[in-house]
């Protein structure tokens, strides 16, 4: 968040960050109209309840974005993304066995729908491309 702030500090941004528990927002309900979650929902202890969490905070016809690494992401698949990174040797070798590690904790894309689907959002849209999939859900 320290990095987040001076970040927005240099570009002249007023954002307001909040340190929290995805399962239990301190937002009211219908607080906003975008939630966008990046490279983190396969960290989440309670996935289900996070959904309803992100569906609660959400104002009608809201849509959250959540985008993580396919736990069938294959290895020339990481390879291919990392080799587009354009890393030298070993930042190359230390970014492919993070990712490697990582893909571990994801999710697939089946277990995604089916996650979606069981939450207050009652489904969404998934789309996968290279490592990463995007799961799609709207408010009604």
């Amino acid at each position: 968040m320290e990095i987040a702030s001076e970040n927005a500090r240099q570009a002249g941004v007023h954002v307001d960050f909040e340190e929290g528990d995805v399962s239990h927002m301190p937002f009211a309900d219908g607080s906003f109209d975008l939630i966008v979650c990046q490279a983190a929902f396969k960290n989440f202890s309670q996935p289900g309840r996070a959904l309803d969490e992100m569906h609660r905070v959400l104002r009608a016809g809201g849509t959250a974005i959540i985008q993580d690494m396919q736990k069938d992401a294959s290895s020339a698949a990481i390879r291919a993304e990392v080799a587009g990174m354009q890393l030298g040797p070993m930042r190359a070798f230390m970014t492919r066995t993070a990712l490697g590690s990582l893909r571990r904790r994801a999710w697939r894309k089946e277990q995604f729908a089916g996650l979606a689907a069981a939450s207050a959002f009652g489904g969404g849209e998934i789309t996968a491309s290279g490592i990463g999939m995007e799961l799609c859900l709207r408010k009604a």
